[in-house]
């Protein structure tokens, strides 16, 4: 785990290690959301970028019996 300090001017420098394997770029868009008392950033996507990024998981879904 890294950390980093909140500045006087509420700036958040995001580690180096956690920049390179989220490949952020400056100018990075984020949506940023309070959950139980913790602050997430949520980096923005373009359509493009996310394109394949769910191959490979499982679609199959157990059905009731009489739902088939």
């Amino acid at each position: 785990m890294t950390r980093t300090t909140l500045s006087p001017k509420y700036q958040i420098v995001i580690p180096k290690e956690v920049r390179q394997a989220l490949k952020l770029k400056p100018g990075s868009v984020f949506n940023v959301v309070e959950h139980k008392g913790r602050i997430e950033l949520l980096p923005v996507r373009s359509a493009k970028e996310m394109r394949g990024f769910l191959r490979g998981i499982d679609t199959t879904v157990p059905r009731e019996k009489d739902r088939v």
